[in-house]
């Protein structure tokens, strides 16, 4: 595998057949150049087409067997890319690129693309993978030979009774990240009907083996018990998460969330052209949260979205030099800490609690007072509070532009104490 970065693929539109059969003499073989056409009913075409887009977009390699499913890369690329940003925008280091990161791909399949994708865009990224298949593992194991990726890539055959979840069995406490493609239906006459509920026949053909297509309770009931197992781990996860094939899983994966109390949750729409889509969901205990774009996907339906870690505050009358005075001069007169970088119209402020209600206001401003006077505070006491993580209530960045200023909650959890913080902010841009 390459070590030199490679142009970022857009999969926004279908894959280009002509512009990749002139650069590909494998997939040429099947590509009917009088009509554009390829026989995606054959086998072998969809195999080849998997490898050819891996070869020039990647620089990966791959083979796979004819009795196992051939992962389309584009839908596949979307949900590493969509994963990566979510670990990125959720980091607190300078730079989220370069951070070693461990993930565990569930069911890794026989073409390990997962692995290799992740490897491939992120070079200090280790995978982990399981699968209970032993075909599947072996020719896994392949494909990861075959792309030099043994020191990055570990896996493990287990059987469909073993925990989905458990860094343990690879000698690690910890993860950053889970992923996994669950088998889509419930059962074999679930699969008849999905395919039958279809406008026309399928446009490709579907080699997957019932292990890899079919479990209890389809993709919900498998992703379910993911939710069930990081109950029991919290923390030792960064973030959970999974690609889904139906819209009504979505919705009861995110309604067993809510109801086990998460809510930092993230949620997109993983769309491949024109035909293909997928969803994706990611949940996490911890406190550092997404940005809108990650964690708010498209198309998804509000009412299953996360509380939105983004507010917008108009500056309408004030010009950007003014708004950010005033902004400068609100903050620092609360106990929190607040740096401005006035190049880049940026701000970073961290608050241990509600420092901006009224009460807490005054009571800074009584003891200020006291102390010009030469008095000594004496603080009403306070009950004892248990720390949180780092004894961060709220997290904050602020950005000023021509006429509005965007906060971006970046840690906490509590979306009432953002919400107050934002509204106290409002209030005092109106203060011309």
């Amino acid at each position: 595998m390459t070590s030199q970065p490679l142009p970022t693929p857009n999969y926004d539109e279908e894959v280009d057949f002509q512009a990749l059969a002139m650069t590909d003499p494998d997939f040429a073989k099947f590509y009917d150049d009088a009509d554009g056409h390829v026989n995606f009913q054959d086998p072998k075409a969809l195999q080849q087409l998997t490898k050819s887009v891996l070869k020039r977009d990647f620089n990966l390699e791959l083979e796979l067997p004819d009795d196992r499913l051939c992962p389309p890369v584009p839908v596949r690329y979307n949900y590493v890319r969509w994963l990566q940003e979510l670990l990125d925008s959720t980091d607190d280091s300078e730079d989220p690129e370069k951070k070693d990161v461990i993930g565990l791909d569930i069911g890794i399949g026989a073409s390990c693309i997962y692995s290799l994708l992740a490897c491939s865009l992120r070079p200090v990224w280790k995978m982990l993978g399981t699968d209970i298949d032993p075909s599947n593992f072996k020719n896994a194991n392949e494909n990861i030979k075959r792309n030099g990726l043994e020191s990055r890539v570990s896996t493990k055959l287990n059987v469909a009774e073993d925990a989905l979840i458990n860094p343990k069995a690879f000698g690690l406490d910890k993860l950053d990240f889970t992923m996994c493609n669950p088998p889509f239906y419930s059962s074999a006459e679930d699969m008849a009907v999905s395919s039958a509920g279809k406008s026309g026949a399928p446009s490709a053909v579907c080699t997957g083996a019932e292990v890899e297509m079919i479990c209890e309770g389809g993709d919900a009931g498998f992703v379910l018990r993911m939710v069930e197992e990081s109950i029991e781990l919290g923390n030792t996860v960064r973030w959970y998460t999974s690609m889904l094939g139906k819209l009504s899983s979505v919705h009861q994966v995110i309604d067993r969330l809510k109801e086990i109390g998460v809510t930092n949750w993230a949620v997109t729409l993983l769309r491949a052209g024109n035909k293909t889509r997928r969803w994706a969901v990611g949940w996490s205990f911890g406190d550092r949260r997404p940005n809108n774009a990650i964690a708010r996907g498209s198309d998804v339906g509000t009412h299953i979205l996360p509380y939105p870690t983004a507010q917008t505050i108009h500056t309408i009358g004030f010009t950007r030099s003014e708004a950010a005075a005033l902004l400068n001069d609100t903050l620092k007169q609360l106990d929190l800490q607040w740096y401005w970088n006035a190049e880049k119209w940026l701000g970073h402020g961290v608050a241990s609690q509600n420092v901006w209600s009224r009460s807490a206001r005054r009571k800074r401003k009584r003891v200020e007072m006291e102390q010009e006077d030469g008095q000594e505070s004496k603080p009403e006491p306070e009950a004892p509070k248990k720390k949180e993580s780092a004894d961060v209530a709220l997290e904050f960045d602020i950005e000023v532009k021509e006429g509005d200023m965007e906060v971006r909650w970046r840690q906490g959890k509590d979306k009432i104490l953002f919400e107050s913080f934002c509204g106290m902010l409002k209030r005092a841009m109106k203060q011309k």
